[in-house]
């Protein structure tokens, strides 16, 4: 019998650490995809391809954003700092709540009900117009739930002040939508409206219709456990494997559009290694699968069971 290959322990992985220049590389890379995406769609003829440049360039700024809320993008703060807040403009998520959100992810990945980002997936009984509603985004590509990811846990200010309290991180993170929300405005004022659709509306639509699966990947389908309001440990880093997939893309694609996104397990096990060094950890997930395989079969199966029900309940295993 062929064993599987023992994970590397953490201490085996610690020369995988940020790089301001890689940092820049990448950040660059986004920044220049962005901006010939938008020279190209002031054009008839450089419209679509500018919107599918946009549409790229949105998931990146998200991951780029990613990076940034570990800091792990660079190795300085201050560059994850400043640069995670230019990708949250674009990825539409405050970065102080980005930032929080995500770490309390980490966290209590693997409890369905404290993680943060998981805890409205927590099964429970559905009204017909809410399964009506999921049922008919999820079959037609509607992508209301990277839309609700974002308002959900990074908008929602009651939400967060019943989190973690009325004290300076929430006010920071007020401050923080607050910032966004008036550059939104001035950029709204500056180009207007209509053209600011034109400019990057279907490019942002698509990016979204990207992250809905993409997103929903990570953690959905597979089982957890559910504290009930019990006291109980947070599961380690190494744990959390087994209650996260990763999704095996081309090496292309997951290097040079998607900086290792895709190898999710692995950046559970080893948040502190910057994503374009994910890959060269030499370990292969346990719940890692082909991406076209898992989107073919999960969009067979009705949203309210692949949301709210996992696979030891559908009997589909991915």
């Amino acid at each position: 019998m062929q064993h599987k290959r023992s994970a590397p322990t953490a201490a085996m992985c610690s020369q995988f650490r940020p790089s301001n220049r890689l940092g820049m590389v990448h950040a660059a890379g986004t920044t220049s995809i962005t901006v010939a995406g938008l020279v190209l769609s002031q054009s008839a003829l450089g419209w679509l391809p500018g919107q599918l440049l946009l549409a790229v360039a949105f998931v990146q700024w998200f991951i780029v954003l990613h990076e940034c809320g570990h800091e792990t993008l660079f190795r300085s703060a201050r560059m994850n700092s400043a640069v995670g807040r230019l990708a949250s403009f674009f990825s539409l998520i405050p970065y102080r709540c980005w930032k929080r959100v995500h770490g309390s992810h980490h966290r209590w990945t693997g409890w369905q009900d404290l993680d943060p980002t998981t805890a409205s997936l927590v099964p429970r009984p559905l009204g017909r117009l809410e399964r009506g509603f999921i049922n008919v985004s999820w079959r037609f590509w509607i992508p209301v739930f990277s839309i609700l990811y974002r308002v959900g846990n990074y908008w929602n200010l009651l939400r967060l002040r019943k989190l973690y309290g009325h004290g300076k991180e929430w006010r920071q993170m007020v401050y923080s939508e607050l910032l966004l929300l008036l550059a939104y405005l001035l950029t709204l004022y500056i180009v207007g409206p209509w053209r600011l659709l034109g400019m990057a509306g279907a490019g942002m639509l698509l990016s979204l219709i990207i992250e809905d699966p993409l997103l929903l990947s990570q953690h959905t389908h597979i089982p957890q456990q559910v504290s009930g309001g019990r006291k109980v440990r947070a599961f380690g880093a190494f744990e959390q494997e087994t209650f996260t997939r990763s999704l095996r893309f081309p090496v292309w694609v997951s290097r040079l559009l998607l900086f290792n996104f895709d190898a999710h397990e692995l950046h559970h096990m080893y948040p502190f290694v910057p994503g374009y060094h994910l890959r060269q950890i030499d370990y292969t997930g346990t719940n890692e699968v082909d991406w076209w395989t898992w989107l073919k079969t999960v969009k067979h199966i009705r949203a309210e069971h692949f949301l709210f029900k996992n696979q030891n309940d559908s009997g589909i295993r991915i």
